[in-house]
């Protein structure tokens, strides 16, 4: 039987990706000019929370669905519609704010659009990875997601606080859709290859039939379940003590944007140097050493951020948990690009993304009400931790919220440790082959 022809060069891959990473810079300017924007207009927070909400909502309703139409459609068309979306959605914007007619609903209807074109367009992009570039680069490949990640993080914050400024919101708005058309003409540019189609593949399943194939797919591979397992309970500890991380720092410090700016550089940075490093070096033989060694990384790095209490103090692990969480988050990326065949990663894809996505969202509610009614009671004058941890994290508000945060970094590196010591993870690419040593 034919198999999948094997690519041969990163060039098609390196095109897209760079459309993408000008993309990803434009449309993190966009944010923040309407962030700025919108607080402007209302001065409330949760203005700006209910953005983020919006925009995650339909993305949750809505993979197991992409992941059928990934694997089912033109993985190129898939992207190239993800990306003419959002940039006809940036236009209607640009047409409102210039009429005068924008108002704050108008952001999360938007958000809720472009968040569900844009799952569509991550899990073709995604799912196309493995079908672009040869096997042995699956972890540069991955590690150049987090570069582009990282690099908009360092630039975007910079570019739209200046511009902003100097041409407003209708200039940056013009700026977004210049690097929409970018990205859009990059993926015109190259070929995609589409997905060989073999006998299972024509033996075509019902959708609802389709939309359960990735959860059972998952369930029959038990050494990727394993891994998908340590994923979910490091992301739930990470994301949880991530929703703690801005009001740790501005209590810490009285309200000081200038460091917590300076931090969000410095994690920039770090992701950037993790991105460049794995890009070199080409990463860890055994990949799974990676993941976990860099999960372990992350949380000690966390635990040392969580117990400071002053800028100098946080810069340093806060780089090197970025670079740690580039070496892990690489490594894994690889594992998942080599084990699944090209032809059903929309739908497994789709499904471990449906799981990552729910542990995070749970991880984000609960970890509001779990400090203001738990810890930082604990940590008031006169509360029932100040006498026996008070010298650790110290008293008010700001203790109370880095103790939760602490326990949540222990809890990563213990996932890490667990992963290691795990035998059917630790022999996880023995025990696994790749898809294409598959007899079929």
């Amino acid at each position: 039987m034919s198999q999948q022809p094997t690519p041969t060069s990163l060039r098609n891959f390196l095109i897209i990706w760079l459309g993408q990473l000008v993309s990803d810079i434009g449309s993190q300017m966009t944010t923040i000019a309407l962030e700025i924007w919108a607080w402007e207009v209302t001065g409330k927070a949760t203005t700006l929370a209910l953005v983020g909400f919006f925009g995650l909502l339909p993305s949750i309703l809505i993979t197991p669905i992409s992941g059928v139409i990934v694997d089912r459609f033109n993985r190129k068309l898939l992207m190239m519609l993800g990306d003419t979306v959002a940039v006809l959605t940036t236009i209607v914007l640009l047409f409102l704010y210039i009429n005068k007619y924008l108002q704050i609903w108008h952001f999360y209807v938007a958000a809720a659009f472009v968040g569900t074109f844009s799952q569509f367009q991550y899990l073709a992009y995604s799912a196309s990875i493995s079908l672009m570039i040869p096997k042995q680069h699956y972890t540069r490949a991955s590690s150049l997601d987090f570069l582009s990640h990282h690099s908009a993080i360092i630039i975007a914050p910079a570019l739209a606080g200046y511009l902003y400024k100097v041409i407003g919101l209708f200039g940056i708005l013009l700026i977004d859709i210049s690097t929409f058309l970018v990205a859009i003409f990059t993926i015109f540019l190259v070929q995609i290859p589409q997905i060989l189609q073999t006998e299972e593949n024509q033996k075509q399943d019902t959708f609802w039939q389709d939309l359960r194939y990735g959860l059972r797919y998952l369930s029959a591979q038990k050494s990727l379940l394993n891994l998908l397992l340590a994923n979910l309970l490091f992301f739930f500890a990470h994301d949880l003590g991530d929703s703690l991380y801005v009001p740790m720092i501005l209590s810490r410090t009285g309200n000081n944007t200038l460091v917590l700016g300076n931090l969000i550089i410095a994690a920039g940075f770090g992701g950037v140097m993790g991105a460049l490093i794995i890009n070199k070096w080409g990463g860890f033989k055994n990949k799974i050493k990676g993941v976990f060694l860099g999960i372990i990384g992350v949380g000690l790095t966390k635990i040392v951020f969580g117990l400071g209490r002053t800028m100098w103090v946080w810069i340093p692990p806060q780089f090197l948990c970025s670079l740690s969480f580039t070496v892990s988050g690489s490594s894994d990326n690889a594992i998942w690009l080599a084990k699944v065949a090209p032809n059903v990663q929309g739908r497994v894809f789709a499904a471990r993304s449906l799981l990552l996505q729910l542990a995070s969202a749970v991880a984000v509610l609960i970890a509001g009400p779990l400090a203001d009614n738990v810890f930082v009671p604990a940590f008031r004058e006169g509360g029932s931790l100040v006498g026996i941890l008070g010298g650790i994290f110290g008293t008010g508000t700001g203790a109370g919220i880095a103790m939760l945060y602490v326990i949540c970094a222990v809890c990563m590196f213990l996932v890490g440790l667990g992963g290691l010591s795990v035998r059917s993870l630790r022999n996880l690419e023995k025990n696994t082959p790749d898809y294409d040593e598959v007899e079929v």
